[in-house]
């Protein structure tokens, strides 16, 4: 009897643990596989609609080897893991987690040392939720993958996640998603969108990126709410538009970058509008730099705050009421006039005339001087003798006299008194900064 026994136990212990993958082979639709820490070998196949979550963050380790886990079914679930060691070869597009199917929710999960990050490739109705997502530190950028991207995948939601050291986060070729409350830092362009119409794009965070995002040939976009910061690498943005119809900038903070806005032929088409309202435009280098006039824009009811240059027209010119672009009710912190009659703006128009910046707007290479002794008795000769001002590069009408928060912001809610203005709103874009910069810490 006890040799029967001795037997019986040899023979379980001999027999090998099921891997996680025979676990999904064996699980039937619709089934919940509960995972409980633990390390587990990728790569990993889900072909079954079910819900794999982890307890205890256990780990799916690619040891290197491709993409680590690849989702083949429709309504599935993957929710409360680490994911690790993806493959390295750009051309395979290794990934921490491929996305083929509909109605895939990835959710709370951590992806570490990873080529791509989330990858929707022709995967509709997704929701990629709550992920930290990081690239791997020991690849150049150059060479490193996007941490999220979408490929024809329609109706996405993608929320509250955060990217950091990889390429880019890419949307393409997508109709109708939503972007909201996501930090995306330490990239390359913190988003790049292409062709993807009637977006919403709201409440996220990019920052320390070479550009905080790219929006390219898509129309009927929003975005709004969003803090650009940071952004300062060679050809540095905040946003860029370029060939885009139909979108609403509004209530974002662009702050500290080398340029605020970047507007290339937007909009493109000719029955096509543009709006610019509400936004913190402070402390970069250019705050809205154009290649063209930007015809059908309208700029209302924005801050423009302590950038060396407020507007660039690159090539020179001048912004034209003539051809639909229109400014409005702007603030101005270089507007020198007065306020006789107290209604707030300014009693006479904003007028952007800076010899030395009309100089530069010509020859960029001039901005080397930006700060020599040369340009500030060139500027004080441009104001005691008009004869030599240049023309307006805008005209704003109703400048005015105090900055607006932006709405939608917490600490935005109630306007301060007039006389606070402009404090209140340096020290909430300072918190916002600091809040940013702690949170980004707290996740190391």
């Amino acid at each position: 009897m006890l040799a029967f026994l001795w037997l019986s136990l040899t023979a379980a212990q001999a027999q090998p643990a099921t891997s996680l993958q025979e676990r999904l082979a064996a699980a039937a639709p619709g089934d919940t596989v509960r995972v409980v820490g633990g390390v587990h070998s990728g790569p990993l196949r889900i072909t079954q609609p079910v819900v794999l979550l982890g307890e205890q963050m256990p780990v799916i380790d690619g040891r290197g080897q491709g993409t680590v886990v690849t989702i083949e079914a429709p309504h599935v679930v993957l929710q409360g893991f680490v994911i690790r060691n993806s493959g390295r070869s750009l051309d395979q597009e290794d990934a921490g987690i491929a996305v083929y199917a509909d109605h895939v929710t990835i959710a709370d999960n951590r992806l570490e040392k990873v080529l791509f990050g989330i990858y929707l490739r022709q995967a509709d109705s997704c929701r990629i939720l709550r992920n930290i997502i990081e690239g791997d530190l020991t690849l150049e950028t150059a060479r490193r993958g996007d941490l999220i991207r979408l490929w024809y995948s329609n109706d996405a939601i993608i929320q509250d996640n955060v990217t950091r050291y990889g390429r880019d986060v890419v949307i393409w070729f997508a109709r109708g998603i939503v972007l909201r409350g996501n930090t995306i830092a330490f990239g390359r362009y913190g988003l790049h969108f292409m062709y993807s119409d009637q977006a919403l794009i709201e409440r996220n965070r990019m920052l320390q990126n070479s550009v905080g995002a790219y929006l390219m040939y898509s129309t009927r976009l929003t975005f709004r709410h969003n803090l650009l910061a940071y952004n300062r690498h060679a050809s540095a943005i905040g946003v860029g538009l370029k060939d885009m119809d139909e979108v609403r900038v509004e209530e974002n903070a662009f702050v500290d970058n080398q340029i605020g806005i970047f507007i290339d032929n937007s909009p493109r088409a000719i029955e096509a509008q543009i709006r610019y309202r509400g936004n913190v435009i402070a402390y970069n280098d250019i705050g809205v730099q154009a290649l063209q006039e930007a015809p059908r824009s309208t700029f209302e009811d924005n801050s423009f705050m302590d950038n060396y240059e407020q507007v660039d027209l690159v090539g020179g010119g001048q912004f034209s009421e003539e051809n639909g672009t229109f400014w409005r009710r702007n603030y101005w912190s270089d507007y020198r006039g007065y306020d006789a009659d107290r209604d707030g703006y300014g009693d006479l128009p904003y007028q952007a005339v800076a010899l030395f910046d009309a100089l530069t707007d010509r020859t960029p290479a001039f901005r080397l001087f930006v700060f020599s002794p040369a340009v500030q008795a060139l500027e004080l000769a441009a104001r005691a003798f008009p004869v030599i001002r240049p023309a307006p590069k805008l005209i704003d009408p109703t400048p005015r006299m105090h900055p607006r928060l932006p709405e939608g912001l917490p600490a935005a809610r109630q306007q301060p008194q007039p006389t606070l203005a402009l404090a209140g709103l340096a020290l909430l874009l300072m918190g916002m900064l600091t809040v940013s910069r702690v949170h980004l810490r707290r996740l190391d």
